[in-house]
């Protein structure tokens, strides 16, 4: 159903009107600050993660066993080869012929 100009104008103007007017209730506002502190506990858990990951990688490069390993992490050797083998094996830098 077409509208006229004036029609869709007038229209506007009300709910310009409408948009100025509202006052906001607040009582339903809440604090952001339990959010900010999910956001920097992940972050913190994100870095810990990485810094494990490269502690790891660095055992390993010392020729510690999955074994001695996982003692320090609290589990078996074979659930840290599980957890970090793949992502240290992903992450090594690969070899060229000359070099293997």
């Amino acid at each position: 159903m077409p509208r006229s100009t004036r029609e869709i104008i007038d229209q506007a103007d009300a709910l310009a009107h409408r948009f100025e007017e509202h006052v906001s209730d607040l009582s339903n506002a809440r604090s952001a600050d339990t959010l900010r502190h999910v956001r920097q506990a992940f972050l913190d858990r994100a870095r810990a993660e990485k810094e494990l990951l490269v502690a790891v990688q660095s055992a390993r490069s010392d020729n510690q066993s999955w074994s001695a390993i996982g003692a320090m992490l609290g589990t078996s050797g074979e659930a840290a080869r599980q957890r970090y083998g793949p992502t240290i094996a992903t992450n090594r830098p690969q070899l060229s012929k000359e070099n293997r």
